[in-house]
């Protein structure tokens, strides 16, 4: 019994920092003694019914251990995305992973600045072995890497003190799928940080981008709002090999006809 309220109490604790952080809903995910939290959304939030108008992305996520302990590193990611959000970066400038390599994110930005299609910010902790565990905070960039066929590639630049200060690059990618009301999957591994004893620990990540390409007004995500919601779909993977399935239903709201 006192377990199962210390347990409570945790991921009550953990709930109200979330909740702290934004004040949408969160959807939070338990697998063993880890936790998993993420949130986010599309903005504007009134979007066309039929039709799509430019967007803007934000991603929010948190990792923790309902006991307190070093959470195990994040590996992999991947989502299946509601065929209501497209991307597009046709036309976009494209970096390579040589040019972001043992950069700062000024001196990645300096290389990339073009292809530059998000940034926020990220959390890490790092426990060497008998040693109190310590955090730091550093940028993160998202740059986009170019397109082939349905697939688009992305790579997130982060910068962080781990304890010497650390370029550590993402590569992910967005395919173009159909399945069901999904019509995107993104997938994403994530390196060893500090030689696997870093784990990230919280994420924020905003994305969008307006542009011209060949004299038309572009914007990398566009969005509608046919139903009223949309919605996400996905699995991570920690390096102790915990899994935790994830979805999320956000709310949206239709212009140019009622729900």
């Amino acid at each position: 019994m006192k377990r199962q309220l210390m347990v409570g109490v945790a991921l009550a604790g953990l709930t109200l920092a979330m909740a702290s952080i934004a004040s949408a809903k969160w959807e939070i995910v338990r697998a063993g003694n880890l936790v998993f939290g993420d949130n986010g959304g599309i903005s504007p939030t009134t979007l066309p019914k039929q039709g799509f108008a430019p967007a803007t992305a934000r991603i929010i996520g948190k990792v923790g251990t309902v006991d307190g302990t070093h959470p195990p590193a994040l590996s992999h990611v991947e989502a299946d995305i509601d065929k209501t959000i497209r991307v597009d970066a046709t036309g976009l400038p494209t970096c390579r992973l040589n040019q972001l390599r043992a950069r700062s994110s000024a001196d990645a930005k300096r290389a990339c600045g073009a292809a530059v299609i998000g940034s926020g910010s990220a959390e890490v902790e790092v426990a060497f072995p008998e040693q109190a565990p310590f955090s730091s905070t550093g940028p993160l960039v998202l740059f986009n890497a170019g397109v082939s066929g349905k697939t688009t590639k992305f790579l997130l630049h982060a910068y962080v003190d781990v304890p010497a200060p650390t370029a550590i690059v993402i590569p992910a990618t967005v395919t173009r799928i159909h399945k069901g009301r999904f019509g995107l999957h993104l997938e994403a591994s994530i390196p060893r940080i500090a030689g696997g004893a870093g784990s990230a620990t919280k994420f924020e990540l905003k994305i969008g981008r307006r542009f011209t390409y060949k004299g038309e007004k572009r914007s990398f995500l566009s969005a509608s709002c046919p139903s009223g919601n949309w919605m996400t779909k996905g699995r991570v993977q920690f390096d102790d090999g915990t899994e935790a399935a994830v979805s999320h239903l956000f709310s949206c709201t239709p212009q140019g006809g009622s729900r």
